[in-house]
């Protein structure tokens, strides 16, 4: 295979994920990213001619990362990208063989969301000031992010038509595609009517743009743009160690200390498999074990002595 060759496999297989596994745009950025250097790599060490896809050639590809220093995190990303990639090939026909059995990924130790406490939450929430249009955007912004416990990604796509505001419902279209509404409370209710009624149309540009949330071009805002946001707020309120998802981990960890249904906030948060919910019970382990016990269908009680 020669580079021309690999970077049109790479073009199908990222077809592949988007179009029959339902990847989001921006899974399928950040492989084409990985697969991108990995070509690169193959280029820098075979030439442009003939690349040989051999365990020896991925064992370089894993040392060359590390000589990077990426951190474990960003190689076991980088070497999974490879490893579905090349697993594609296998199932496509164009290689023969599982070349990533002994390509082995490092150890990731157990991720446990950062969040922050209400009191912090309320203080952020605070933070925009609504006299201004980009006050009023932002206020809404993070009023139905905490609301909902959307992704920053589903925010920033929700157009017009994603909201009733007589329901106070709110469609959003989650990872693979996949769709769910989720209700909001009066504060965000409060907070969108608010930047509908005063800030949007000071802000938009086009009769036609369709995006609720728009930047001072009057075009969608970017995640971007969001985490830049987000990140002076957080500096203003004195508040450290904040992520693009902080207010998302918050909401569900707070929910599930207050025992709402492991369910209930799985459903909510868009979670295809209630073992990723799970994750926030490590707030209140006790309090919520009945909870996990009643609804993961697998569920098996631990014996405490």
């Amino acid at each position: 295979m020669n580079s021309n060759q690999f970077h049109e496999q790479i073009d199908n297989f990222l077809q592949y994920i988007a179009a029959e596994r339902g990847f989001s745009a921006n899974t399928a950025g950040a492989y084409r990213n990985d697969l991108t250097q990995f070509a690169g790599f193959l280029e820098d060490t075979s030439g442009q001619d003939t690349w040989d896809l051999t365990r020896e050639t991925l064992q370089r590809y894993r040392s060359f990362l590390y000589e990077r220093r990426y951190a474990d995190t960003t190689v076991a990303r980088k070497i999974a990208a490879v490893r579905s990639f090349l697993h594609f090939l296998q199932a496509e026909g164009v290689v023969h063989s599982d070349l990533t059995e002994h390509l082995e990924s490092p150890r990731i130790g157990k991720y446990l969301p950062t969040y922050i406490g209400e009191d912090d939450v309320e203080f952020l929430l605070a933070m925009p000031k609504t006299d201004n249009p980009s006050g009023l955007r932002d206020h809404a912004m993070l009023r139905m992010l905490w609301a909902t416990g959307m992704r920053v990604s589903e925010l920033i796509t929700l157009d017009l038509d994603h909201v009733d505001m007589t329901t106070a419902v709110v469609r959003c279209l989650g990872k693979g595609n996949k769709e769910r509404q989720i209700p909001f409370g009066m504060n965000a209710h409060a907070a969108i009517v608010h930047y509908l009624d005063e800030g949007r149309p000071a802000l938009i540009r086009r009769s036609g743009e369709r995006a609720i949330f728009l930047n001072h071009h009057g075009e969608r805002l970017t995640r971007q743009g969001f985490w830049l946001i987000l990140k002076s707020y957080a500096r203003e309120a004195g508040i450290d160690h904040i992520s693009p998802h902080t207010l998302r981990h918050s909401l569900a960890t707070h929910m599930l200390n207050k025992d709402a249904p492991l369910r209930f906030v799985q459903e909510m948060l868009g979670h295809s498999n209630i073992s990723t919910t799970q994750i926030y019970t490590h707030v209140a382990p006790e309090r919520l074990r009945p909870q996990y016990d009643r609804a993961h269908p697998r569920a098996t009680r631990v014996p405490v002595d």
